[in-house]
């Protein structure tokens, strides 16, 4: 570094210590909160960038340097000297916000911050590293806020270091710290934490002892056994103080010593012990399960192992055994304890402790002294804790069964496996080709038989009733259907290509739109003129051009009520016949055929009215034109004078002969046909009557 650059590490050592000295007065006492800002220093971070023109040089990647420089000089320093569990460390946690402020306003690497973390990580014991995670907690949101990109290869390579670090059987807490701490400072569709290719974690194997010997197999189930009457013969002597409400007892095939304080009238029924008998002889032997059993979570660890026929039919009789063998395990210590009930994974663990320390120490006297908080927590952390790898000795292999906790890790174990392979059913197969699945490599080629599918879901109704015995089964069983039926959905997520789930933020002027338009849709509004969804009756307004009637009175027009006239069907049938013969094609000959056949036949219905005796002179409704011709007007009424006085001239006559009635009724018959072939029929018959 020249000369210049090295005047410029000390001008930035300065100026820090003094920003630092500040600090000290704004915090005296040296913890982690409250977190420094800008307003703490009084502006004075503002007058390091004008004193060095830092922005408007064109070497400021030199000032960078210089300024990092600096801030690893004093940082190094105040490491070398003080440790983390002294107040005057508060230093570095005072240096570290003030490298964050000076990278806000890029004054210096946006990465610099995490740098100083990582080598503060690696220079601390695992109890500090948790001291620097109290502080990187408290200032997620502020150190991922701005500049992300360039400090995220940081991040993740410290953490990663760190875990490498841990241990996950005694520092389980404090990874997961680390794995939240990653969670929430990178988005869900990072490529670094979606695991795109759907690979699984084969790298965690299950070792186990395939053949166990049977010695040593007998000797832990015999330890058991003695372990179980012991239990057994303190409940018969804690019952014995109360005859009154000693229980009936009945005989045990496992045990053939006698229990004290029981009288012998007790009476032993072969009947109830038949069915015992049968559920023994089902059972699985321990040592038989033991290499079935442990040879399960290689299949859970690499579930594609199940596409071979071979290993998912021992699979499948892996599970059924293990299956079996719980319910086995479960009647037993219900039948031993007197209730249905499953005891409660933290009391089993409390009293496997209080056995061990009795085992340990028979003559430790019965009351104990008071723990203080740090001891009673310590000794809650101790209960609860557990280990990420199952303990495989065969020695330990009946103590663990008897275990509900270990029982339930297993049941949803296979679980999980269980709905992987329900996603290879053809039905849940074509859900994802609909949805057009972008992500081949989690779309596998293996479909799952009837049969296997038939034999998934009985099993996994038979674990999940298993489940919900117990003293909160059904909670705890609604929390793992829960939980499987969430994953379902990041599973179509990550088939899909894990799109982005973060959304943009929205700009200012869509908010303002948005804020109008919900003022103008609450707003109090009028009667609308024309409801929604009534008919429009502007027709009926008065209003129009000249000359027309609108409204009512076009209503009261005659051609709206009044028939047609058959004249006027005349000249449309011609139109029709005109068509018929000019038609190019059959289609355009039928459609002109069918309009004359309709104006025909409403012609032929007016007319019916006044024109029947017309209807002789149409040839099967091929000619209407003698229907159209006007009628004949009646004849005048100085020919109906005459033809009256002829007739009574006549009738005169037929009187006066007498004999002549007949013939003088075929002459008037004469006559009123000859008037009838006038146009007159309908006028002589009151002309008759009046004769």
């Amino acid at each position: 570094m020249s000369s210049a650059g090295i005047s410029s590490v000390h001008a930035f050592t300065d100026s820090l210590k003094g920003l630092l000295d500040r600090s000290r007065q704004v915090k005296p006492d040296g913890g982690i909160e409250p977190a420094l800002v800008s307003a703490s220093f009084s502006g004075d971070v503002e007058n390091i960038a004008k004193k060095f023109n830092l922005g408007r040089s064109v070497n400021t990647q030199d000032h960078y340097a210089a300024l990092e420089t600096a801030c690893r000089n004093i940082f190094y320093s105040l490491l070398a000297s003080t440790s983390i569990q002294d107040k005057s460390f508060g230093q570095i946690w005072n240096l570290l916000d003030l490298v964050t402020i000076l990278s806000d306003v890029q004054l210096c690497e946006p990465g610099l911050v995490f740098w100083l973390v990582e080598e503060l990580l690696d220079s601390q014991t695992i109890d500090g590293c948790k001291v620097v995670f109290d502080y990187l907690d408290s200032r997620r949101e502020r150190l991922i806020a701005k500049h992300f990109k360039q400090k995220q290869l940081i991040i993740l390579r410290a953490c990663n270091e760190l875990l490498r670090r841990l241990s996950r059987a005694e520092d389980t807490v404090f990874c997961g710290r680390v794995f939240i701490f990653m969670f929430q400072s990178f988005p869900l569709g990072d490529r670094s934490s979606v695991n795109l290719r759907g690979e699984y974690h084969t790298e965690n194997v299950t070792v186990f002892d395939k053949a166990p010997p049977p010695k040593e197999v007998a000797e832990s189930e015999g330890a058991m056994e003695v372990d179980q009457e012991h239990s057994a013969i303190k409940q018969q002597e804690d019952s014995t103080e109360e005859p009154s409400t000693a229980p009936q007892v009945q005989g045990d095939t496992s045990s053939s010593q006698p229990v004290e304080g029981v009288t012998k009238s007790v009476k032993f029924d072969a009947q109830a012990d038949k069915p015992k008998e049968a559920e023994s002889e089902s059972e699985p032997d321990t040592e038989t399960l033991y290499p079935l059993f442990w040879s399960l979570q290689d299949t859970f660890s690499q579930p594609t192992r199940l596409f071979d026929s071979q290993i998912f039919s021992s699979f499948k009789s892996g599970l059924d055994l293990t299956l079996r063998k719980f319910k086995a395990v479960q009647q037993h210590q219900q039948s031993r304890s007197g209730t249905s009930n499953l005891p409660s994974p933290s009391s089993s663990q409390t009293l496997k402790r209080k056995r061990s320390n009795l085992e340990n120490d028979p003559q430790q006297p019965q009351k104990r002294p008071r723990l203080d908080p740090d001891q009673q927590q310590q000794q809650h952390r101790l209960a609860t804790s557990f280990n990420p790898r199952y303990l495989t000795s065969p020695d330990l292999f009946s103590l663990e069964l008897s275990d509900p906790t270990f029982r339930r890790h297993i049941l949803v174990q296979a679980l999980i496996l269980i709905d992987f392979l329900l996603s290879l059913t053809p039905r849940a197969k074509r859900k994802l080709e609909d949805k057009k699945a972008s992500n081949k490599s989690v779309l596998y080629g293996y479909t799952l038989a009837d049969d296997d599918f038939k034999w998934i879901t009985a099993t996994r109704s038979e674990i999940a009733t298993y489940l919900q015995q117990g003293q909160e089964g059904k909670f705890y069983y609604r929390m793992v259907d829960t939980v499987l039926s969430r994953d379902k959905n990041w599973v179509h997520w990550k088939a899909d290509g894990c799109p982005l789930i973060s959304q943009s933020p929205i700009p200012p002027a869509s908010i303002l739109e948005s804020q109008k338009g919900a003022a103008k849709a609450c707003a109090p509004r009028r009667i609308r003129p024309t409801p929604l969804g009534s008919l429009d009756l502007s027709f009926l307004s008065n209003t129009g051009d000249e000359g027309q009637a609108q409204g009512l009175e076009a209503l009261k027009r005659p051609e709206r009520y009044a028939l047609p006239k058959v004249e006027d069907y005349k000249a449309p049938i011609v139109e029709d016949e005109f068509d018929i013969e000019m038609a190019k094609t059959e289609e355009e000959k039928e459609t002109a055929g069918t309009a004359k056949a309709s104006k025909m036949w409403r012609a032929l219905r007016l007319a019916s009215k006044n024109r029947m005796n017309m209807f002789d002179k149409i040839e099967d409704g091929k000619d209407l034109g003698a229907l159209f011709d006007p009628p004949q007007p009646p004849p005048p009424l100085a020919k109906m004078a005459e033809i009256d006085s002829n007739t009574d001239q006549k009738e005169d006559e037929m009187e006066a002969k007498g004999g002549q009635e007949a013939e003088g009724k075929e002459v008037m018959k004469e006559d009123v046909n000859g008037v009838k072939d006038l146009g007159m029929g309908e006028i002589m018959p009151t002309a008759v009557e009046a004769t």
